[in-house]
């Protein structure tokens, strides 16, 4: 029999990351200027961006046997995951610097995170799903450990990933069960054969089950967030700040391709599910967040709550809902960056920037970077004209069109909740008297640049949203046509 030879063109972007990150791995080994794989691995993100934008096409388009897939939702989020991923690695540089974490360990590690990001992205089988999510996770569990002789970071590394293993079990499990009763691995296929209907709805919702719990866990929702705050505040804030935005658009993917291309026709049984762990998200997420004095545990809390917003826009399982989900997701991902980056950028001449403390006063000290945190904290919290206000307006319009107005409600309140722990962050930045011993800053004018490119992006889109809504609406009715 003939190998039949696959069309290479749609997954281009990953074999060309795939083939920097290994020569940039052997560039490492005979080099000792580590600026060469902090260059090559920007320009590696900024090669992948080039070929995605120039092999993209409106049609959808398969390829090894079906099992990848490229469309409009697939390359929207990979464009985003490679912005991110050059953004976080720009902000983390004079850190890492500092700490002795400006290796090329850390760069090949990103780069093999995002390509298990673009696969994930991109799969179109369960297999494909699998193979992408442990090439991301087992890129992040080193990331954490990368300082070796913090007990911390130690703790968090090993935390992550026995709970990791413990998450991938659940969703092997229920991939197991629905391929034993549907016979297929492929999404498409499984989602003609259940909307047929089956025969045994008791392995089937036993199966959706298993999956939703995995997913929980990937995403970070209650009460599969046990891992969020512990793994946020024990690593570095450099690798806090990688693994608290790109991944997320691969979770977002994720979830999209399991539940709406694979398991749609049984939107009944997970969507149930999805409504209990987004109440629960919003409820713990912003009630702990009130709590904590440290800045990234804080953080952290927020990106549950977060979490538990975008489940609200997939679970009305409507266009509208993925296209506002897809929309927050990215909102989040662009106030996450800056948010955390700060963190990173203040964190500098030995002073690790993680308490609230360490934010009192700063307007006195440097106006411009207080300003950009009280931007990043408003938008955060729902504020208009900033882009998370029309990022949670979407969602709710959504949840309301849909029929679920007892949810908008819910996210309403909790949304009001959390606006306290935000606001508490303004008010320190411009109403407390600064630390006495605050070290002098650096400054690193690129960073400094970045940063504010950050901040005005996020009032701009806020500003004027609709080139941001338009594109994910386009992407979302490209996909699923």
């Amino acid at each position: 029999m003939m190998f039949p030879v696959p069309d290479l063109l749609p997954a281009l972007p990953e074999i060309f990351v795939l083939g920097m990150a290994c020569a940039i791995l052997l560039v490492d080994v005979f080099t000792r200027e580590r600026n060469y794989a902090y260059v090559l691995t920007l320009a590696t993100l900024l090669g992948a961006a080039a070929i995605t934008v120039f092999t993209s096409v409106p049609q959808v388009q398969t390829t090894f046997g079906g099992q990848f897939i490229d469309d409009a939702m697939g390359d929207v989020l990979k464009l985003m995951a490679y912005l991110a991923a050059m953004t976080a690695v720009v902000y983390s540089r004079n850190y890492l610097g500092e700490r002795g974490l400006f290796k090329g360990e850390f760069f090949v590690l990103a780069l093999f995170a995002v390509l298990g990001m673009m696969v994930m992205i991109s799969a179109n089988h369960f297999l494909v799903l699998y193979v992408g999510l442990e090439l991301l996770s087992l890129s992040l569990y080193a990331m954490v450990a990368l300082q070796r002789e913090s007990k911390q970071a130690t703790e968090a590394a090993m935390k992550y990933f026995v709970l990791g293993a413990l998450a991938s079990g659940l969703l092997l499990y229920g991939m197991s069960m629905l391929y034993g009763l549907t016979g297929t691995l492929e999404l498409p296929r499984m989602a003609a054969i259940l909307q047929d209907g089956v025969k045994d709805t008791m392995i089937l919702a036993f199966g959706i089950v298993f999956i939703v719990a995995g997913l929980g866990f990937k995403l970070g929702v209650a009460p599969f967030h046990m891992w969020v705050p512990d793994i946020y505040q024990g690593a570095p804030s450099a690798v806090t700040l990688f693994i608290g935005t790109a991944p997320k658009l691969a979770a977002f993917a994720f979830t999209m391709r399991l539940l709406v291309d694979g398991l749609h026709p049984a939107v009944g049984d997970w969507q149930g599910m999805l409504a209990i762990m987004a109440v629960l998200s919003l409820a713990i997420g912003n009630l702990a967040a009130i709590m904590q004095t440290n800045i990234k545990r804080m953080l952290a809390y927020s990106t549950i709550s977060h979490m538990g917003f975008l489940l609200l826009g997939i679970l009305s399982g409507t266009f509208a809902g993925y296209s506002a989900a897809m929309f927050y997701v990215i909102a989040y991902v662009l106030m996450s960056l800056g948010s955390f980056g700060l963190v990173v950028y203040l964190s500098q001449n030995g002073l690790e920037a993680e308490h609230l403390d360490d934010f009192k006063g700063l307007n006195s000290r440097h106006p411009w970077l207080a300003a950009l945190m009280a931007i990043l904290m408003f938008s955060m919290a729902g504020i208009p004209p900033f882009v998370g206000f029309y990022a949670k307006l979407a969602i709710l319009q959504s949840l309301v069109g849909a029929g679920f107005l007892w949810l908008a409600v819910v996210a309403v309140m909790f949304s009001l909740i959390g606006a306290f722990y935000y606001l508490r962050v303004v008010k320190i930045l411009y109403f407390d008297a600064p630390r006495a011993d605050a070290p002098a800053m650096t400054p690193a004018f690129d960073i400094q640049a970045l940063l504010s490119a950050n901040g005005l992006a996020v009032l701009a889109l806020g500003i004027l949203p609709q080139p941001l809504i338009t594109l994910c609406t386009y992407a979302m009715q490209m996909t699923l046509q």
